[in-house]
């Protein structure tokens, strides 16, 4: 990955409580040193605490909360998994339009392991190929999605995985996504 791939790629990280600690960090330290720059975006204020495989862990802080972030600012997005997150973003409508804004616009989306949850709400998985978590295949099938068991999966400006062990697979191409889509975009005259 060349370390100025992202340059000023503006890259929104959308969690709370309870996301899965490697699915942020990893990914963000990707993204970091691609050159984008990345933010953590809450529907809480301050900090965010992260689920850490089996218990609690550290916080992280809050860089906007939902409520003063807008799509239009961010040129893609990420979504880490963790059971708690997903769960309590998705039942958020204002978490819900916030990313269903990003699929609408055409922007990349990355997401992993119980992210998915999340983008199942928006509606606008029918008919698009991704993978998770095991335990959402159903969910995403309901969906009117393809589920397939793989480390990860492109589909258009969608990019998903299932598990931590994953990542290294996920950010290379999450990466390669994201510097297409953001040479794509640059392109058409999109910001």
């Amino acid at each position: 990955m060349a370390a100025a791939s992202l340059g000023r790629m503006n890259v929104a990280i959308l969690v709370t409580d309870g996301f899965e600690q490697v699915e942020m960090s990893e990914p963000r330290k990707a993204l970091n040193e691609a050159g984008a720059k990345t933010s953590i975006v809450s529907p809480k204020e301050g900090r965010v605490r992260v689920w850490n495989f089996t218990d609690w862990g550290e916080e992280f802080p809050v860089d906007m909360t939902l409520s003063e972030a807008h799509p239009g600012e961010f040129d893609a997005l990420l979504l880490p998994g963790g059971v708690i997150n997903p769960d309590t973003l998705r039942i958020n409508e204002g978490a819900v339009h916030f990313v269903q804004a990003f699929l609408d616009s055409g922007k990349p989306v990355a997401t992993i392991c119980h992210g998915p949850w999340t983008l199942i709400e928006t509606g606008r998985l029918r008919g698009r190929r991704l993978t998770s978590w095991p335990s959402l295949q159903t969910d995403l099938e309901n969906a009117g999605a393809e589920w397939v068991d793989q480390e990860a999966v492109v589909d258009g400006n969608l990019v998903s995985s299932r598990k931590p062990d994953d990542i290294p697979a996920f950010n290379k191409e999450m990466i390669s996504l994201f510097v297409r889509e953001g040479a794509r975009r640059t392109k058409d005259g999109r910001s």
